[in-house]
């Protein structure tokens, strides 16, 4: 079983930036791919970005070249870098980890992007 915990969330400004963490209850290192999805209010979660154990990385069309996902296998965490916030940005972010036949996800961390 995994446990994840997001955190970094939080309101900012248009323009803006916030580093979200998730920290595993287990080792990272095993497992293949982790990611980053968000939900905003009235939509469906959609996928964010992805990072493989070997630091293959995927994003989303929306936030290509704002966003940076990255893994620290020693620290068990895996960060999500978010530059130049829009409102559009605005969900509830989670992270994701596919072990095994479980999909395990974190509670969410919220993020909010207004003036």
């Amino acid at each position: 079983q995994v446990q994840l915990v997001e955190s970094g969330g939080g309101l900012v400004q248009p323009g803006g930036s916030l580093r979200l963490s998730c920290a595993s209850s287990r080792s990272i290192s095993s497992i293949y791919v982790m990611g980053w999805y968000r939900q905003a209010p009235g939509k469906q979660r959609e996928w964010v970005a992805t990072i493989t154990d070997g630091g293959y990385i995927k994003y989303a069309d929306s936030v290509k070249g704002r966003f940076t996902i990255s893994r620290d296998n020693a620290e068990n965490t895996v960060y999500l870098q978010m530059n130049s916030l829009k409102p559009e940005d605005t969900a509830m972010y989670y992270c994701n980890a596919p072990v095994g036949s479980e999909d395990y996800w974190g509670q969410g961390t919220q993020v909010t992007v207004s003036s």
